[in-house]
């Protein structure tokens, strides 16, 4: 994803939490570079883990916060680990 789609995104996303909106757009920037990375256009990676080329699209714009269960069904058919880590918050 370009500097200016990410930038982008994270203006869509602005009147969330900010570090959710980080969060989303982090995600739907790593499924779309992984997904562009092994070839596969939206529609096939929809097939793939059982979805349509719009849930898939929605996902990469950070159109809405994915689910877990679609997480893990994207990153099995990207053939990726999905990693979910909780640290403490940084107190300043």
């Amino acid at each position: 994803m370009s500097g200016d789609a990410f930038e982008r995104l994270r203006e869509r996303l602005a009147h969330v939490d900010p570090d959710q909106g980080w969060f989303f757009a982090r995600i739907a920037e790593e499924v779309a570079a992984q997904r562009k990375a092994r070839g596969l256009s939206q529609a096939e990676l929809a097939e793939l883990t059982g979805t349509t080329q719009s849930a898939i699209a929605r996902l990469e714009s950070g159109g809405r916060p994915p689910r877990i269960d679609t997480l893990l069904r994207i990153a099995e058919a990207l053939d990726c680990e999905l990693v979910v880590e909780l640290r403490p918050r940084t107190r300043t």
